[in-house]
């Protein structure tokens, strides 16, 4: 059933993670005793469902903005019957408040928005929790050279540079930056 969502996704032009970006999130979450986690972006659920997948005290709150995703998210959901699991929010994050606490928070939406998504939610974390982000390398647009035609695909380079730079300078989280899948970084508190 993974693959019907993958083949769903690669058909209908919705990111979702490259293999050996998910395979590395699910051992991080494997090696590291991750139990909650807060996903900002998701799509049509297919990270949430894998990482739920690996153990039933995992459980997840992620956010979709996106109606049409969300019902997608949802029907996914069900069908691997992880309603327990996880829990879908529909509606922009900038929206949702939240009480908990989480192990980890996964950053995978707007480009654009990564150092607000970032502030907004490091207060949700445990002590000892991190905050993963996903695409930092946007299809190795962000350190190439190369002339950007788009003026679009410029303008969120130059955001996730920004975000690049915003976690290097953090006084309050050391992050390591991992060349695998699209581009990862890993923030912990220090």
């Amino acid at each position: 059933m993974l693959e019907n969502i993958e083949e769903y996704a690669r058909i209908n032009k919705i990111p979702i993670m490259e293999k050996d970006g998910i395979e590395f999130l699910i051992n991080y979450v494997k090696d590291n005793n991750i139990h909650s986690i807060l996903e900002i972006g998701s799509a049509i659920g297919y990270s949430a469902i894998r990482v739920a997948l690996i153990d039933s005290d995992i459980f997840i709150t992620t956010i979709e903005r996106d109606e049409a995703r969300y019902i997608e998210a949802l029907n996914n959901i069900n069908n691997f019957k992880l309603n327990d699991q996880i829990e879908i929010i529909n509606d922009d994050a900038f929206n949702v408040s939240l009480d908990r606490k989480y192990d980890l928070i996964f950053i995978d939406a707007a480009k654009s928005q990564y150092i607000k998504f970032f502030e907004k939610f490091k207060d949700n974390l445990n002590e000892s929790g991190v905050i993963i982000s996903d695409n930092l390398n946007f299809h190795g647009l962000v350190n190439s050279t190369k002339k950007i035609e788009s003026r679009n695909v410029r303008g969120l380079v130059r955001k996730l540079r920004s975000y690049i730079q915003f976690l290097k300078d953090s006084e309050e989280f050391d992050t390591k930056f991992v060349d695998i899948g699209d581009g990862i970084s890993i923030s912990r508190k220090k």
